[in-house]
This record gives C-alpha cells, sequence and structure tokens, in this order.
C-alpha cells in the first residue's frame, strides 16, 4: 500500500490519531527515562553464617551476597529460631559495596544454641520472583520446628493464575495488532466485515482484561502468593512503584489509545467512500497504530528479559522488532482463517499481500531471534543444558514447520482464482428473492418467519460455494494447520519469557559451583554408643567435625545417656589415626565446654582419607571404654 501525506480538514480523524501519537510518545519517553540496565534472575552466591555452618557464638547479623541486582523489603529475609519463632529485627539493610550485592539482616541477642533457617524471597530485575533458604547452627545441631514452603517464589495458584494471565495478554496483542494490521497491509475491505471487527475487538478486551489482572496479581505473585490477598489494594501502591507496575499502567493507558483506533478504523474508516480519503486515513491510522503497536510491545521489552543483561540498550527495540513481527505474522494468520471459515469473501490479492507481509515477518524474526537467542543463551552448551535453550530450539523447530506449511498455503493461494470468490451480489439476488413476499406481507410474525429464511438460504449458499471451491478448502486447510502450530508457538514464546535465560543459568550454577568448592564439606557427624560397665555407664558419644577437610578444624563432642539426656563424664579424650597412611594416632583432650559437651579449635588433619576416630570415656575413676569408628574427610 503506497502511502500519501495527509490532509488536514476540521474534523479530520487524522488530527486525533495525530494525538494519540503525541500521547504515546509522551508514555515511551517516560517509561524509557525510568529504564535502567539491568541483570536477569538473580542467585544466591554466599552467606554468612555459610549453608550448614555451625558457629560457637550467635552472630550479630546474617548477610546474603546475590549474583545480580534485586528488589528486597523489610520481611524479605526472615531467621527462624530452631521453635520457629523470629530471630531477626525484621529490618533489611543494603550492605554492598563496589558492584556487590549484598543485603543483611541484625539478630537478637541472647539466641539459644541449636538449628537456624534462613528463608529469603526477592524480585530479580526482570520482574521474575526468586527465593531461597538454608540453615546454620549456633553451638550445636538440633532439630527443628520450621516448615519452608514447599513452592518456590511465584508458584502455587496465584503463579498459575498469574501465567494465564501473562497468555492472554500475549495472545490479545498478536490478535490486536495483527489483526489490525492485516485490514491496513492486506485487506482494507475487511474493516467491514463483522467476523475481522469481533476478533481485533477480543483480543482488546482480552489484552485490557488480563493486564488489570496482572496488576492485581502481581504484589501476591512476588509476596505472600495467597489468593486471598488478590483484592487487597492496600499493596497496589507499591506494585505501581516497581518497574513492572509501571509498565501494566503504561500499557492500559496505550489500550486506551488502542480503543480509539479500533474505533477509527471501524468506524470513520470503514464508512470512507472517497479513495483520497481513504488514502489519507490509512496514512494517519498506519502510523498512529505503528506508534500504539510498538508501545504496547515496548512494555515487554522495558520490564523483563530484554531489559536485563548484556547490551539491553539495544536489545529491547530489537525486542520490540520481535515483537510486533510475531504479531503481523500470527495475528494475521489468525485474521485470515476466520475469513476463510466465515466463507467471507476475499480477494487473491488480499491473500497474496498477507503472504509477502508474512514472509517479511519471517525474516525479521529470524534476524532478532538470532540475536536474542546469542544474547540470552550465550554458549552452546546452554542451548542444550539449559530449560530456556531447549525451549528455543523447540521455538525453532516450530518456526520451521510453520514455514513449511506457509509454502503450503502460498501454493494454494496460487491456485485461487476471482471467479472462485462468493459473489455477493448472488447473495443479494438469493436474498431478495426469498424477500419478495415478505414485503407484501404485514404480519411481523411472518416476516421474522421470512428473515430467519433468508439468512438459513444465504448460509447454505456461502457453504455450497465454499465447499465447491477445492483451492480455497486447501488453502482454509494449510492455513488452519498453521494456525494450530502458532498457538503452540505462542505458548512457548510466553513461557521463554518467564524462564531463567541460559546465559544467567550457566552463570548462577558456576558461581554456585565456586561457592561450594570454597564452601567447607562439613560439618560431618559420626555416633558411637558406648558401656563402660559401671555405674551410669550405658551412653552414646556425638562427634562433629567441621568443615571435615584436610588443615584445621572445630571439634564438638556430646556425651548423652540413653535417654538422650546430657552425661557429665569426668573424661574425654580423642584420637585420629589414617591407617592407609600409617599416620597417627594423632591424640586430642577436648575443653569441657557444659555438662555433657566438650569442645577443640584447630584440630589438624594433615590430608584427606577415611580416618579412625577413637574415643576413650571415662564415667568414674575405674570406668572407662574406648570405641571408635571411621569418618571421611574430603
Amino acid at each position: 500500500m503506497t502511502a500519501t501525506a495527509p490532509r488536514f480538514g476540521p474534523s479530520s480523524p487524522v488530527r486525533v490519531l495525530l494525538a494519540v501519537t503525541v500521547l504515546v510518545g509522551t508514555i515511551l519517553g517516560a517509561l524509557l527515562v525510568g529504564a535502567s540496565p539491568a541483570s536477569a534472575h538473580a542467585a544466591l552466591t554466599g552467606s554468612n553464617p555459610k549453608d550448614g555452618a555451625v558457629v560457637a557464638t550467635a552472630p550479630k547479623e546474617v548477610t546474603l551476597t546475590f549474583s545480580e541486582q534485586i528488589a528486597m523489603g523489610d520481611d524479605s529475609i526472615r531467621v527462624l529460631e530452631p521453635s520457629g519463632k523470629r530471630a531477626d529485627t525484621a529490618e533489611v539493610r543494603d550492605l554492598g559495596t563496589g558492584g556487590t550485592v549484598v543485603y543483611g539482616v541484625a539478630l537478637h541477642s541472647g539466641l539459644p544454641d541449636g538449628t537456624y533457617t534462613v528463608a529469603w524471597q526477592a524480585v530479580s530485575a526482570d520482574s521474575h520472583p526468586v527465593s531461597g533458604a538454608f540453615t546454620f547452627s549456633i553451638g550445636a545441631p538440633s532439630k527443628t520446628e520450621v516448615a519452608l514452603p514447599e513452592e518456590e517464589a511465584g508458584g502455587g495458584v496465584v503463579g498459575f493464575l498469574y501465567d494465564v494471565a501473562r497468555y492472554a495478554a500475549y495472545g490479545g496483542f498478536v490478535l490486536l495488532a495483527g489483526g489490525a494490521a492485516f485490514v491496513l497491509l492486506c485487506w482494507q475491505r475487511g474493516a467491514t466485515v463483522r467476523p475481522v471487527q469481533r476478533l481485533v475487538v477480543q483480543g482488546w478486551v482480552a489484552m485490557t482484561a488480563s493486564t488489570l489482572a496482572l496488576l492485581l496479581l502481581r504484589g501476591p505473585y512476588t509476596g505472600s502468593g495467597k489468593l486471598a490477598d488478590v483484592l487487597d489494594l492496600g499493596g497496589l501502591p507499591a506494585v505501581l512503584e516497581t518497574k513492572t507496575g509501571a509498565a501494566l499502567v503504561s500499557r492500559l493507558l496505550l489500550l486506551g489509545a488502542a480503543a480509539l483506533f479500533v474505533a477509527v478504523l471501524f468506524g470513520a474508516y470503514a464508512k470512507r467512500e472517497d479513495e483520497t480519503e481513504k488514502k489519507d486515513l490509512s496514512f494517519g491510522l498506519a502510523v498512529g497504530g505503528t506508534v500504539v503497536a510498538a508501545g504496547i510491545a515496548a512494555t515487554w521489552a522495558l520490564s523483563e528479559h530484554a531489559s536485563t543483561g548484556v547490551q539491553s540498550a539495544v536489545a529491547m527495540p530489537v525486542d520490540v522488532l520481535h515483537l510486533l513481527a510475531v504479531a503481523v505474522w500470527l495475528g494475521g494468520l489468525a485474521t485470515l482463517l476466520t475469513v476463510l471459515h466465515r466463507s467471507a469473501p476475499i480477494e487473491r490479492r488480499a491473500v497474496q499481500r498477507f503472504s509477502t507481509a508474512a514472509f517479511t515477518s519471517v525474516v525479521v524474526l529470524a534476524a532478532t531471534g538470532l540475536y536474542q537467542s546469542w544474547r540470552q543463551v550465550g554458549s552452546w552448551s546452554a542451548l542444550t543444558g539449559t530449560r530456556y535453550g531447549q525451549l528455543l530450539l523447540i521455538k525453532v523447530a516450530l518456526v520451521a514447520v510453520m514455514v513449511g506449511v506457509a509454502w503450503v498455503s502460498r501454493r494454494w493461494t496460487g491456485r485461487l482464482s476471482e471467479a472462485t470468490e462468493v459473489a455477493p451480489e448472488r447473495e443479494k439476488e438469493t436474498a431478495v428473492g426469498c424477500g419478495e413476499n415478505a414485503d407484501a406481507s404485514t404480519d411481523p410474525e411472518r416476516a421474522a418467519q421470512l428473515a430467519r429464511q433468508r439468512a438459513a438460504v444465504a448460509t447454505a449458499e456461502r457453504k455450497r460455494n465454499r465447499d465447491a471451491d477445492n483451492e480455497r478448502s486447501g488453502l482454509r486447510r494449510s492455513v488452519l494447520a498453521e494456525t494450530a502450530v502458532a498457538v503452540i508457538l505462542l505458548a512457548v514464546t510466553t513461557m521463554l519469557t518467564s524462564t531463567e535465560p541460559g546465559r544467567t543459568e550457566e552463570a548462577a550454577a558456576e558461581a554456585g559451583n565456586s561457592q561450594a568448592a570454597a564452601r567447607p564439606a562439613g560439618p560431618a557427624e559420626i555416633e558411637l554408643p558406648f558401656d563402660t560397665g559401671g555405674e551410669n555407664g550405658k551412653g552414646t558419644v556425638r562427634l562433629s567435625l567441621d568443615p571435615a577437610l584436610s588443615g584445621g578444624n572445630d571439634m564438638h563432642l556430646w556425651t548423652e545417656s540413653p535417654d538422650g539426656k546430657p552425661l557429665d563424664a569426668p573424661e574425654v579424650k580423642v584420637s585420629f589415626t589414617l591407617k592407609a597412611k600409617q599416620i597417627g594416632p594423632l591424640p586430642i583432650t577436648p575443653d569441657r565446654l557444659t555438662a555433657g559437651h566438650w569442645t577443640a579449635g584447630a584440630v589438624q588433619i594433615p590430608m584427606p582419607g577415611d580416618w579412625t576416630v577413637k574415643v576413650t570415656v571415662r564415667t568414674s575413676d575405674i570406668d572407662q571404654t574406648t570405641i571408635d569408628k571411621n569418618i571421611k574427610i574430603g
């Protein structure tokens, strides 16, 4: 379609569209100013105390180190005593310096010994919630009554509803933008076709409803996870302060502009008969529609994966182009299928124009998709070894299948002839013939009956023409197959937007491996039952060695009676022997800390191996015994 310069009249709809364009430009400018390059899914790379550590005294605070920037609230880090009672002050502080991302929370004083649970939850810079938990012990490990949630952040019923709303938003955008593009680029007469109008309007309704749902679900989705909190509007101001909340509100404003665009497209534009005026209005609709569609696409690009990681300034406009190409291709395909299914008369030229537009979209998709793949995957290993890479391979395969089916559709298009189209004049003649008696009748009931007959005859006539047109039937079948693949493709694409990119997943795994390599392997624990033969001479020795690696280790030893109570033995001795290397015994004399609890610091283990631990327990002046057990030193 050749665009001509618009003529501005006193009541020209082009003026309205240009006003919409200014509004959209303002919104986009606000979004771009507020968008700052960030990183993708965050991962916990370190903590103090470390996961599984046993510390002699209670720390003053717990700190967490993350791989990427995150958003945290006052209740994002919880430290729980063995009884489940809160041990922290619920005041999360940002302790990061020099580019490191560190958050901490102070602990109460006078904490009892035992195993403590640290649970954390945050929101990554790409808008997705992340969470985790670990434990450490004060004095010695113990049982804990803390029950951690089985679901990850963003899961459960709220997570399911949030995902459904995201799918609906993408689907609505495809129908809205793609259907309108099909009318303007390929088939302008489609603006007067009711099925096409309904399809585009349904896309707008689906997108508006899903955006409102996302706003209401956002708080529980990144926070409590409780469905009851969806209607709690008290948390909505906090959502609106986030990047995702601002993007959703901007999308609603843009959907208001889209409603005006649709009204002009199916109102003033559809009624225009003067070709010059129609061309002028087409130009305004094309410019305004493109800006609105790009603005809506930008609400995703500015708040999700494209806004984080490497080259975000390039990735965001590329993502907008990618989404627009998806909408033109898949949305136009859905519109064409609707037209063919409803047996509406459509010219071969319109189908051929769409074929050209679809081919152009595929080229844009290939170019932008290649860049996105490099940016989000980063390596061949991530392409096959991460969930994001695997989904990307499925998406590529689906695109290849769609291109193959589209080639079949293109061949059917080439065989179409103008003579095979349903002739509106023929339908009109049939309707007039059936309605002659209706004009002569003054009975309203009879008139209604004849109207139903006319509609039935017209439907039957369209069906006969459709079934007799082999080329049209073949095109309809191939487009239906293409649409079925497109639905799956759209679902996979939506899943990709909520999946951690392969590049960051590998980076987080490497950071986790480095942390694991640097983190002590311990503590290692063994239990040794004993019986000295005297009164109160039976019990169990429980020995803990931390980190159970070569070099310096902290040792804790507890003696307990058969009923589990501390057994205050007068003397305990320990030795380590590595029989395979004929090293030892290395004697250790622990210090008594409390009744039934001994400790020794800087226990030197010269090398890793399968060491034999011998413990001598004396329960009276004459009653003692020595027991032994192997312990693995890494």
